[in-house]
């Protein structure tokens, strides 16, 4: 069910965007496959406590296959042969030294999408180093925008590298690559690179450097905390409110609903008066509860909402009324986003065990039983499962 329906993911079992951009396409309805280590790396990434909250690992079904041995990668190759798209998140030459690289497997399939996920790109003087998601952004120069006047960097969580740079922009480029196919085109590669992609994000801001409206200075912009009409002010219980009154007719409810119309304020672009404009909203903000506020505001277009916690999020009434969250597994959790009005997504099941109905998932893919008892018996860690067991 859902959009992608009928389209076969192969993932390789990664960390960060990869998962990331693999729980997109599976959200929308595409039957995934990961192919995970027989154990898990030790090191690798930040730890979770199992399946059940690994969210963006949703919606796929798992196979083990220690893809050291040359059994378990004829069955990867013959898993690509099948496979729509392939998604992998190694080094650059990592799937080549394992005999899965582009070149063989799109001789196998000559109509696949191979998705590459790095920080660095494929190709360039950094393909082969090691990164997170602070060091491609850094780079970028995005990171350099963020955080407080005269302070350092602040890291914006990893999601403009890692998800919105990295796994966003891989699932864009495979839908790409599908629908080139899907047009009579060949299979190719997408080599997604998060340095890239968190530098797309910040497109707007190299054309307001262009036009001479953006300062390299933190916190002297427009969109950056700069501006005291675009930034939080704390509340008298220690909360805080977000402010976005950009526009003038917006600017001017912003002021009638903090009561300083009649104060004689500064004029909103007077940047000369912004300091004792920031002075007169901080003082405000912090007379009142953010409950107190939120009923001031409430139906207004001042373009003022509450900074909400991970936890209070879901329970605001705009995301209950469209069911934005959902519980999986005993998880609250983002639902499947965007809406399809056609096709719409299902509510995913929770992220696969290792190897947690592998032979169903290899049944589905056209593998016969004598071919899943050969890989059980070879010992590569395929779970000998009921293979009529179809993906939840």
């Amino acid at each position: 069910m859902g959009v992608l329906s009928g389209i076969r993911v192969l993932e390789f079992e990664a960390i960060g965007p990869g998962p990331f951009g693999t729980m997109l396409l599976a959200d929308m309805g595409a039957d995934v496959i990961r192919v995970d280590r027989p154990l898990p790396p030790s090191d690798l990434g930040p730890k979770t406590s199992g399946p059940r909250i690994d969210v963006t690992g949703r919606g796929r079904r798992s196979v083990t296959l220690d893809l050291k041995q040359p059994q378990a990668r004829a069955a990867a190759l013959a898993l690509i042969e099948r496979a729509d798209v392939l998604i992998e998140g190694f080094r650059p030459g990592t799937m080549e030294r394992l005999g899965l690289g582009p070149e063989a497997a799109l001789a196998r399939n000559p109509k696949l999408v191979y998705g590459r996920m790095t920080g660095w790109g494929q190709t360039g003087p950094l393909a082969e180093r090691a990164g997170h998601d602070l060091n491609y952004i850094a780079l970028s120069g995005v990171l350099s925008g963020i955080g407080p006047a005269g302070g350092k960097p602040v890291p914006p969580l990893n999601l403009v590298g890692d998800y919105g740079g990295g796994g966003m922009l891989l699932a864009l480029g495979v839908l790409a690559a599908l629908l080139n196919v899907q047009r009579g085109g060949s299979g190719q590669v997408v080599d997604a690179a998060m340095i890239e992609g968190a530098a797309q994000l910040g497109a707007v801001i190299w054309g307001l450097i262009a036009s001479g409206n953006w300062k390299e200075e933190r916190a002297a912009n427009l969109l950056d905390g700069g501006t005291p009409w675009y930034d939080s002010y704390r509340t008298s219980d220690g909360h805080w409110m977000a402010v976005g009154a950009v526009e003038s007719r917006f600017y001017g409810g912003l002021i009638d609903k903090l009561g300083l119309a009649a104060a004689g304020l500064p004029a909103q672009h007077d940047r000369g008066g912004w300091p004792r404009l920031r002075a007169a909203f901080e003082a405000a903000f912090a007379s009142r509860t953010r409950a107190e506020w939120c009923a001031v505001f409430e139906g207004s277009d001042a373009c003022v909402a509450p900074v909400l916690g991970f936890s209070e999020a879901p329970n605001h009434p705009q995301h209950r009324a469209r069911g934005s969250f959902v519980e999986v597994g005993g998880v609250i959790q983002p639902g499947p986003a965007p809406r399809f009005s056609a096709t719409p997504s299902a509510l995913p099941a929770r992220a696969p065990g290792r190897g947690e109905h592998g032979a169903a998932a290899l049944h589905d893919w056209g593998f016969d039983a004598a071919a899943i008892d050969g890989l059980v018996q070879q010992g590569l860690g395929v779970s000998n499962s009921n293979p009529t067991e179809k993906k939840q």
